[in-house]
């Protein structure tokens, strides 16, 4: 299974330029014969949870039918960041587009303390993508609740990819767990994640791979938008 990371740096709020970003990273990861893409956390919008009632759209929006097709010309599965509409918040949601297949939803259930002012939590599930289900899907905050990795080595995964928006204070600490996740549950472990400005604060990009054995074997600069490929 051959995925790619995508390092980008959402506009603020604006849905209609961050889906055109997206496409563009898509193409280049269809063109390099990547079998998924993930991206970063809310990637569509930036990670602004402050806007997130404004910014939150329905699951089956559809300016999100482009990232279909190409899922499906491209063969190709596409993880997108998006606030969801919920009640009585928004969710932290991955939309998920498969090859000839519906859309589906994966939602952020654990939030951190600071997200519960403007974020509902999703169910408690595994989601599980990839041609055997072995690749678990997590947000962010997921990857410092052990239960979550847990849950998902339980389940059979051998992969784990982690959609995040983490700033530089916080990035030694992800590095740390995400290399321990690789190593206690052997999974290959994925981040992703943004570069610029988010919620007044700057995203630390460095979005990297873990071998199972938790070490660090693909790594992307902290400043500049850009994709990893690993097989």
């Amino acid at each position: 299974m051959r995925i790619c990371l995508a390092q980008i740096q959402p506009v603020t709020g604006n849905i209609a330029q961050n889906i055109t970003c997206h496409q563009q990273f898509v193409d280049k990861a269809i063109a390099h014969r990547a079998d998924l893409i993930l991206f970063s956390e809310l990637s569509l919008t930036g990670y602004e949870p402050t806007r997130a009632q404004e910014l939150a759209i329905a699951p089956d929006d559809a300016r999100l039918d482009v990232f279909q097709r190409q899922a499906d010309a491209g063969n190709i599965t596409i993880c997108v960041g998006v606030p969801t509409q919920g009640e009585p918040l928004p969710g932290i949601s991955l939309l998920i587009f498969q090859p000839q297949q519906p859309r589906t939803l994966y939602t952020k259930q654990f939030l951190h303390v600071d997200e519960r002012p403007f974020f509902t939590a999703g169910q408690k599930t595994t989601a599980l993508i990839g041609p055997q289900n072995e690749a678990a899907l997590a947000i962010c905050y997921e990857i410092s609740v052990p239960e979550h990795a847990q849950a998902a080595a339980d389940k059979g995964a051998k992969i784990y990819l982690a959609s995040v928006a983490k700033y530089a204070r916080g990035i030694e600490e992800a590095y740390g767990r995400l290399a321990h996740i690789a190593q206690t549950h052997r999974m290959t472990t994925f981040m992703a994640n943004c570069v610029g400005l988010a919620d007044g604060e700057r995203c630390a990009g460095q979005s990297a791979v873990w071998n199972r054995k938790g070490e660090c074997v693909a790594q992307l600069d902290d400043s500049n938008e850009g994709l990893i490929i690993f097989d």
